[in-house]
């Protein structure tokens, strides 16, 4: 069965860094796109970054590009989330998720299989 289980969230002061992490199991990661989402409180879910299988490409929210990199490791079967130069609007619960292989997108309805979040606060 597959399973994703999110850590590395955290408090942070406004310009600082984080790494989130999206272990996997059940299935190899190097075969599903796998896509970070983010939900605040009173706000909708957002798509922030998603990995493609097989390395076909990635895809970033304006929100975050340039500061925020998806990466996989296929060896430890999980993916990455290195969150740089936070602000406070990214203050939210981050959840990671699956779906088949192909193409990564950055609507939450495409996927299958979700992890239970990690929680990211920045505030100074």
């Amino acid at each position: 069965q597959a399973q994703l289980a999110e850590s590395g969230g955290g408090s942070v002061q406004p310009g600082g860094s984080l790494r989130l992490s999206c272990e996997v199991s059940g299935f190899s990661v190097d075969y599903y796109a796998i896509g970070w989402f983010r939900q605040a409180p009173g706000k909708e879910r957002e798509g922030v970054s998603c990995i493609s299988s097989s390395e076909i490409g990635t895809d970033y929210a304006d929100s975050v590009k340039g500061r925020f990199t998806i990466s996989r490791d296929n060896a430890k079967n999980t993916v990455y989330l290195q969150m740089n130069s936070l602000k406070p609007e990214d203050t939210a619960n981050y959840y990671c998720a699956a779906r088949g292989w192909g193409h990564c997108t950055l609507l939450g309805r495409e996927y299958d299989y979700w992890g239970q979040g990690t929680r990211v606060t920045v505030s100074s």
